[in-house]
């Protein structure tokens, strides 16, 4: 994990603080734009962040836009048409063109949110080009999630990956022969340059299925395995290896506070039936499990010690750390850091419940049932997938 100083990082919370900001951003775009995303619908998110796009492509800045073809699949052509009509270059990461399009790379998933302006401002975290409220499991609470508009020369890496995913993505695709927006190497220089932006160490963390297959899970089990007081894990979709599990339990036992707030209202509850499987041996090793109900949780972030933070698109799951593309900022930052932990506590304070393990032990046998089935078959999926659980 190349760790890079001279950064400044800002904490956005759920659309309402990211889409403004991510707006702006564009709209004051003089030369070049960049975004990748898992979902890109057409509802009043959606519409607002394609607008601002059509207006920067109209009056002449570079865009280009890479869209998981599986995340956005119900989103209309000419939604999609509208902007390519305009002068976006837009690419469909993997389109499942047929019911029957589910090869094994097929499963692998563009899940990275990312934004790039000029070389000077970035965009990373878990929210996709979507309303907070669309398909809401709770209309009267936005779904929670986080994201982080970076500053300074660790932008230059954040660049790097982007280009070279769009290029990969151009040359495999059946477009590779039609005109896109060509490299900006004066961009990621830029970005490098740009060293009085704040004072923060940031490191832009990736998971691919080549050089970096396990820099995401790496980053966390390092941060975990050294932490000394506390330890807070937020994540919608929990399922990780056997290494994450043992590092947790590890942490609790030897004295270190371990917080961990996952899903209460699933939006797929038998990924949720496999988690709970889970569930009585970390409660036994004294690590804190609280259930979000207010809302749809979305939010993938971390702080550990007070110092040490991450912000992405990543989940604990196989599906994340083992074949989707996904995409962290992990900041050594107290200030930040601190920020983060507070948000989250609160959330946890308002809109959370806590487990209790004597509470957990009394459900019965039909819901044991149904978490060990699920635990199952996720596992035989994986192995179908060609993962392992370690």
């Amino acid at each position: 994990m190349k760790l890079v100083n001279g950064n400044r990082i800002t904490l956005l919370k759920n659309g309402a603080e990211f889409f403004p900001a991510l707006e702006a951003a564009i709209d004051a775009a003089m030369s070049d734009i960049r975004l990748e995303t898992y979902i890109f619908v057409e509802d009043t998110s959606g519409t607002r962040i394609a607008n601002a796009l059509i207006r920067a492509a109209s009056r002449g800045v570079r865009v280009q836009a890479l869209i998981d073809g599986f995340g956005s699949r119900a989103t209309p052509t000419e939604f999609f048409g509208r902007m390519q009509a305009a002068g976006v270059a837009l690419t469909l990461f993997q389109p499942v063109r047929t019911v029957f399009d589910y090869r094994r790379k097929r499963v692998r998933r563009l899940h990275r949110k990312i934004v790039l302006v000029d070389g000077h401002i970035g965009f990373v975290g878990g929210i996709n080009m979507i309303d907070d409220f669309n398909q809401s499991l709770s209309p009267a609470h936005p779904r929670y999630d986080y994201v982080v508009k970076i500053e300074g020369p660790v932008l230059a890496d954040v660049y790097i990956s982007v280009q070279h995913l769009w290029h990969k993505v151009q040359w495999f695709s059946r477009k590779r022969r039609a005109p896109h927006v060509l490299p900006h190497p004066a961009l990621a220089a830029n970005a490098s340059e740009d060293s009085e932006a704040g004072e923060a160490a940031l490191a832009f963390v990736t998971r691919d299925n080549f050089r970096h297959r396990r820099d995401i899970e790496r980053a966390y089990l390092q941060a975990i395995t050294t932490a000394k007081k506390e330890i807070l894990l937020v994540c919608p979709y929990f399922f990780p290896g056997r290494k994450l599990r043992n590092a947790l339990m590890h942490a609790a036992k030897r004295g270190v506070t371990v917080t961990v707030l996952l899903q209460g209202v699933a939006d797929h509850p038998f990924l949720q039936w496999a988690t709970r499987a889970f569930y009585d041996r970390l409660l036994g090793a004294g690590i804190a499990i609280h259930e979000y109900h207010q809302a749809m949780l979305h939010g993938k972030v971390a702080v550990i010690d007070g110092h040490w933070a991450t912000v992405g698109s990543s989940n604990l799951d196989p599906f994340s750390l083992l074949h989707n593309r996904e995409a962290n900022i992990v900041a050594h930052d107290v200030p930040f850091a601190r920020a983060l932990r507070t948000s989250v506590m609160d959330e946890i304070a308002q809109n959370a419940v806590q487990l209790s393990l004597a509470r957990w032990q009394q459900r019965g046998v039909w819901l044991r049932f149904k978490s060990w089935l699920a635990f199952g078959f996720a596992r035989f999926v994986i192995g179908l997938m060609g993962g392992n659980f370690d």
